[in-house]
């Protein structure tokens, strides 16, 4: 494992951390306690040191399982990360009664890292006037928190701002080759570190739509390379190419990704990629510009839908359909699970939309949610429907899984 040092404390932090939004789950959503306590556990073991949850992740089971895998001597071993969800704070006592709620379903007396989560121009200025700085000011002074940042997912022309509101010691942006204009991007990337700020990314794989499958368009411009990698090493390799980066997140779900990222953070060095090399992951971001048509990275945050449409999922299956091709069987797959065939629950169609807008002021992506979720409605929902849910039903009724 490699590391790299907070500008202002000098924490030595590995420079893979793990994420856990991205959990592996059982049938029933659940997280797959026992799966995930292990691959946490292992990580540890191989010597990463940061550890990131949020107030929603999993449902608001991440915190509670944290706190149970980083039992038995893990909790000393790492530094912990989780955040403030500042659109439910609605007084400035609601910032305390969640940072205490949050140590307690963390089982610790201090958070080592604490992030206002997901911030955009406005909602900061919301959260600025209820008092988030004097609140952050008290926390750290009582000890309950250590290094105060924010994630962010506004606009580019609003993060400097916020970078320059306080002293803050570390911030975390969505960062990838396929994101260098999007979000804070480069520019914010490079104003952060520049103002003495760590730098934590997230989705450096943009919610797995860079890692596995790939298209094939894509995969025959990596297969040029003269120094093969695989798609993942390739993204991750990328984003810690950059200096200012101090830890990159990856949210994985299965033993496999462990290994795998484990093994491309033994040579995640600053500017070791080569010119080629760089060009190479250019045309690469290029081509998946040519083949994505929906902006989204499946981080949930437009979820729960009122009306029950399970928005990423949507979006999943129509970009696979783009990228990919196999229309017939994406579209039987978008008839069981959209159709509660696979998941045992209600439906979860496109055309369930209302178009009642709560999800556009919750994506950070600011994808056009409903004007989208009209699209795949088209491509997936028209004659042969009611056909594909029968036979779905047929297909799975003795599935003993």
């Amino acid at each position: 494992m490699l590391y790299r040092k907070m500008p202002k404390n000098r924490d030595e932090l590995s420079i893979l951390g793990f994420g856990a939004m991205r959990l592996p789950v059982k049938e029933d959503g659940s997280i797959d306690e026992e799966k995930a306590k292990q691959m946490v556990r292992h990580s540890i073991d191989n010597g990463v040191n940061y550890v990131d949850t949020a107030w929603p992740y999993h449902m608001g089971a991440s915190e509670p399982f944290l706190a149970r895998a980083l039992a038995d001597g893990y909790r000393e071993q790492v530094k912990l990360a989780t955040k403030q969800p500042q659109w439910m704070v609605k007084k400035p006592e609601d910032m305390d009664k969640f940072l205490n709620a949050q140590l307690e379903k963390l089982n610790t007396d201090h958070i080592d890292y604490y992030l206002i989560h997901s911030l955009v121009g406005s909602s900061w200025e919301t959260i600025r006037d209820i008092g988030v700085l004097e609140f952050l000011e008290k926390a750290k002074a009582d000890g309950r928190i250590i290094n105060a940042g924010f994630s962010y997912h506004g606009d580019p022309e609003d993060f400097a701002p916020i970078v320059d509101a306080y002293d803050w010691d570390f911030c975390q942006i969505q960062y990838n080759f396929l994101d260098e204009n999007v979000q804070a991007g480069t520019g914010g990337l490079e104003y952060a570190a520049s103002k003495g700020l760590g730098v934590v990314v997230m989705e450096p794989l943009r919610g797995g739509n860079l890692a596995d499958p790939v298209p094939f368009e894509v995969l025959d411009i990596w297969n040029e390379a003269d120094v093969k990698r695989s798609p993942v090493a390739w993204a991750l390799r990328w984003v810690w190419n950059h200096p200012e980066v101090t830890v990159v997140l990856s949210g994985m779900s299965e033993p496999e990704h462990v290994e795998e990222n484990l093994k491309v953070a033994d040579e995640g060095v600053a500017n070791s990629l080569t010119e080629k090399e760089l060009e190479l992951v250019s045309r690469v971001a290029e081509k998946y510009g040519e083949l994505m048509k929906i902006n989204c990275t499946g981080c949930r945050y437009c979820m729960p839908c009122p009306e029950g449409v399970d928005i990423p999922a949507c979006f999943d299956v129509y970009n696979n359909l783009h990228m990919f091709g196999g229309g017939d069987r994406l579209k039987m797959m978008y008839a069981a699970k959209m159709g509660g065939i696979l998941r045992g629950a209600e439906t979860n169609f496109a055309s369930q939309c209302v178009q009642c807008g709560q999800c556009l002021d919750a994506c950070p992506q600011q994808t056009a949610i409903p004007d989208m979720l009209e699209k795949v409605e088209e491509e997936f929902e028209g004659p042969g429907l009611e056909e594909r849910i029968a036979f779905a039903k047929q297909l799975f009724a003795n599935d003993s899984c």
